[in-house]
C-alpha cells in the first residue's frame, strides 16, 4: 500500500470520520480551523486519492459522491509497520523507548500498554 503525502491523508481521515459516502463540500467544512482549502485544491486532492485506488468516485444526483476503498485500520496497520521498519529497525522495543525516553509517554500510557499487552497475551492463549 502507498504511504500518502499529509495533505492526502487530512482528505483521506475526513472521510474516514464520516464512515459513509460524503461530498467535496462535507470535507471542505471538516477542513481544520486555518487549513481552509480551495474546492479546486480538495478536488485535485480527491483526483489522486481516486487514481491510487484509496476511494471511488460515485454520481449522487448533481454531485460527485466519494467513498473509501482502503479502510483506515488497514492504512494505520501498513503505515505502522513502515514506520517501525523504516525507523526502529522493526523493533516494537526501540519504538518504546524512543517514546520512553523522550518522555512521550506518561504513568497512565505505561498502564495502558501494560492492560494492552496482558489482553493480547491472554487471546494468544485462548
Amino acid at each position: 500500500m502507498r504511504r500518502l503525502p499529509d495533505s492526502e491523508l487530512e482528505i483521506m481521515m475526513i472521510i474516514w470520520d464520516y464512515d459513509k459516502p460524503v461530498t467535496r463540500f462535507e470535507i471542505e467544512q471538516r477542513m481544520e480551523e486555518g487549513r481552509k482549502l480551495s474546492p479546486t485544491t480538495i478536488l485535485s486532492f480527491l483526483s489522486r486519492l481516486q487514481e491510487k485506488g484509496f476511494l471511488e468516485v460515485r454520481k449522487a444526483g448533481k454531485n460527485n459522491v466519494y467513498l473509501a476503498l482502503v479502510m483506515r485500520e488497514d492504512y494505520m496497520r501498513a503505515e505502522s509497520r513502515n514506520i517501525l521498519k523504516r525507523l526502529y529497525q522493526n523493533s516494537a522495543k526501540n519504538f518504546l523507548a524512543a517514546l520512553y525516553d523522550g518522555d512521550s509517554l506518561s504513568g497512565e500510557d505505561l498502564k495502558e500498554l501494560e492492560e494492552y499487552i496482558s489482553e493480547k497475551r491472554k487471546e494468544r492463549q485462548d
